[in-house]
């Protein structure tokens, strides 16, 4: 029986809507096939950054190696431990700014290893991520994503440096810093909305009680009717995704029957929040809309309250906690919840299959950090990194990694992008050779 072949870029299309699909067997070319199943699947990064630092003495491992003992901040990781490497001593000099702003120093060279400019002006480096996209980004239609919980302030902030650093980690020139989407629903939009239209659309088709997925209901039906059972339960499994995804995000902005009197100022759940950007971050690198993704998970000097973990205090004043027990005890707890919140997406991308059967985080590098270590001290010398995934078998997780001291970031960054298949000589202002033991 002669097969059909699939077009690589191919889309659902309905009513004014149009949706991309997950790669399935079928996109592969008819002689390519069998040997396409059995190449290793795209490479993908994903960098997950954290603000003000981590409460070290509660996150570092005693042991090296593989038999260490989970501690208190990293306890979420326990069913996924076997995927996660965690790595301590790297240490980020080119944070250390010209004169204050340490957090602004921290947060803009997080990624690009490069001391930044004061004086409100904007100087930095190209972002390791940016690097990644600029090859990993040519066959897909976002070279990389860019994505956040909070909002970006313009101006200049501490010390007369500019705001730009505290609110973007990526960056993909020395003055071009790429601004975040912070809002699910518009990204839901973006991704797998309408053809041509804004996060309107997607509000449009919520008032009539109706999903994207409705709208190319018709259209879904005939091309699962001629793909293969492979492919019709990868179809199944990326559908039902996104379906249970708009009705989350129906949630999220769900408002009462009726308002009497001024509406009160908008409500947003961080937990919800973040669970719908995860899982949209899923289902971007499950569809191949890209294969380079940034999430901040808060802007350097985060202010965000965490009721939800039983404190009212900031997260930026309590990480000045200056040894106070109920401060480093809040400071576990929110550093705890990060962690957890990663677990969660580790293991969406763990049960998430390529056509060959392996699972998106057995071809990717996901990256943990915070820009410093210690948020009391701004300490910058011990930065706390977690690695998941394995890079197609070139990452060996499941272990603890202690550097020796003072060993650049950087040095991890050139690893990480060799590892993804992209070869330069050196990165940032001192990374000048891989790092060992990945």
């Amino acid at each position: 029986m002669r097969r059909w072949e699939l077009p690589r870029r191919t889309f659902l299309r309905g009513l004014g809507a149009t949706m991309a699909l997950p790669l399935l067997e079928q996109m592969m070319p008819g002689v390519a096939r069998a040997q396409a199943l059995g190449k290793p699947p795209a490479r993908r990064l994903v960098v997950l950054y954290v603000p003000c630092g981590i409460h070290m003495e509660a996150w570092t491992p005693a042991k090296e190696g593989s038999g260490y003992a989970l501690t208190p901040i990293l306890q979420p990781l326990a069913p996924m431990r076997e995927h996660v490497l965690v790595v301590t001593g790297l240490a980020n000099a080119p944070a250390y700014p010209d004169g204050g702003a340490p957090h602004e120093g921290g947060t803009g060279s997080f990624l690009t290893a490069r001391k930044i400019l004061p004086g409100g002006r904007i100087g930095n480096g190209v972002s390791m991520d940016q690097v990644a996209a600029k090859q990993l980004g040519q066959d897909t239609p976002y070279p990389s994503l860019e994505l956040g919980l909070d909002g970006s302030a313009s101006g200049v902030c501490e010390g007369g440096y500019s705001c730009a650093y505290l609110n973007n980690i990526a960056w993909a020139s020395e003055t071009l810093q790429l601004s975040k989407e912070v809002n699910p629903q518009a990204l839901f939009a973006r991704l797998f909305g309408a053809s041509g239209q804004s996060g309107d659309g997607l509000a449009r088709r919520r008032r009539r009680h109706q999903s994207v997925l409705d709208t190319v209901r018709e259209d879904a039906q005939r091309l699962n009717a001629r793909l293969g059972l492979n492919d019709r339960r990868r179809m199944e499994e990326y559908l039902t995704g996104v379906r249970e995804l708009e009705r989350r995000m129906t949630q999220l902005d769900a408002a009462p029957a009726c308002t009497p009197g001024a509406p009160p100022s908008p409500v947003v759940d961080i937990r919800d929040h973040t669970r719908a950007m995860l899982e949209l971050m899923v289902l971007a690198l499950k569809c191949d809309m890209t294969r380079v993704i940034t999430f901040m998970m808060g802007n350097g000097a985060s202010s965000r309250r965490f009721p939800f973990l039983g404190y009212s205090g900031q997260h930026h004043a309590l990480s000045h906690h200056q040894n106070d027990p109920e401060k480093i005890a809040a400071i576990v707890d929110i550093n705890t919840w990060e962690v957890s919140q990663l677990a969660s997406f580790l293991q969406r991308m763990s049960t998430s299959t390529e056509p060959d059967g392996s699972t998106l985080l057995e071809s990717s590098v996901v990256l943990f950090a915070s820009e410093m270590g210690d948020g009391n001290t701004h300490d910058r010398r011990n930065i706390p990194v977690l690695l998941a995934g394995r890079a197609g078998g070139q990452l060996h997780p499941g272990r603890h990694l202690r550097v020796p001291s003072g060993q650049p970031l950087a040095s991890l960054y050139l690893s990480l992008l060799g590892m993804l298949g992209v070869h330069v000589g050196s990165f940032g202002e001192d990374g000048t050779a891989p790092l060992q033991g990945l």
